[in-house]
């Protein structure tokens, strides 16, 4: 780990690892398959285009980052917490129009989804979002770019080096997410209304809102970005890969709690649109405990974070004399 940002941002290489020989022979196999299916899945999505950016579109580069690019990945599925580490993407495409997600990788996230035994979350930007993310010194993009594993590129362009931040502009950035926090508050507060009036399919939705908010508060603190996602499961990911403390919000050891969150990551859509959504008052009661709890841990996390960042933009500097 480095010790600043600035540390973080002159350790840049010019160019990205690519190896993947330090993780076992069956998570190698299932990363190349991984990008078989991404590639195989994006061209069928362009396949027959008449536009001319649809024609024109590609994939540049598939680059993986998180716990597996970095080593200390967790795979334990069968023990009293069932955590497992996501394997964390990043898909670099030459057009913003083709990060669409229903448009162009919903087939793909379903098909990993059957396939791949080890849960896959991804996002895609632009190279140009890319790059221009790390001209601005966005941490969690200058940490992709220092930490990450290029699993496949279409040519050697690299990114961008990143724009280093002093520590002044870094508190500005982070405490600037405050906000998320209260926000997740009152959308707990909204849900254990709508709970005790029995109208928990709004309770439900509103829990979804809450957790969202919490859990893009933290990645927002921490890495200064939070992917446009409704999706809490995969943003837990994320979360927990930041701060590996907060897997222990979710117990994973029984099926009903699993499958409790999986309802509440359905209730964005599900719980305002779908005559057939159904949330039972136990588990909107048990959600809303955890909800709590996880607020309770992204703020600690993140107050420490800003005091962090606060102490170094308030310490003096040193002129060479």
């Amino acid at each position: 780990m480095f010790s600043s940002y600035a540390d973080a941002v002159g350790s840049q290489p010019l160019f990205m690892k690519s190896s993947i020989d330090h993780l076992p022979p069956p998570k190698q196999r299932e990363l190349t398959r991984t990008v078989e299916v991404l590639l195989e899945e994006f061209d069928d999505a362009l396949k027959g285009a008449t536009a001319d950016f649809k024609k024109r579109g590609r994939i540049l580069k598939i680059i993986l980052f998180g716990s597996y690019a970095r080593g200390g990945w967790v795979d334990e599925p069968h023990t009293r917490k069932g955590y497992r580490s996501d394997f964390d993407l990043l898909i670099v495409v030459n057009n913003r129009k083709l990060t669409d997600f229903a448009s162009y990788w919903q087939a793909a996230a379903d098909r990993l989804m059957r396939e791949i035994d080890t849960p896959v979350s991804f996002i895609v930007h632009s190279r140009r979002e890319v790059n221009t993310a790390l001209h601005e010194g966005q941490y969690f993009f200058v940490d992709i770019r220092r930490d990450g594993i290029v699993l496949y590129e279409l040519d050697d362009e690299p990114l961008t080096i990143p724009k280093p931040l002093n520590a002044k502009e870094e508190y500005k950035l982070a405490i600037g997410h405050s906000v998320r926090f209260q926000r997740a508050r009152n959308n707990l507060l909204l849900a254990n209304t709508a709970q005790a009036a029995n109208m928990l399919n709004d309770s439900a939705f509103l829990l979804h809102q809450s957790i969202e908010h919490a859990y893009a508060g933290l990645l927002l603190t921490l890495t200064n970005y939070s992917p446009p996602s409704h999706n809490i499961k995969f943003l837990r990911s994320l979360a927990e890969d930041q701060a590996h403390e907060l897997a222990e919000v979710w117990p994973r050891d029984q099926q009903r709690f699993v499958a409790w969150f999986n309802i509440i990551n359905e209730a964005y859509v599900k719980a305002r649109y779908s005559p057939h959504f159904e949330v039972t008052r136990e588990a909107v009661i048990w959600l809303s405990d955890r909800a709590g709890d996880l607020i309770d841990s992204t703020e600690r996390i993140c107050r420490s974070r800003l005091e962090k960042l606060r102490n170094e933009a308030n310490a003096p500097t040193h002129t060479a004399g």
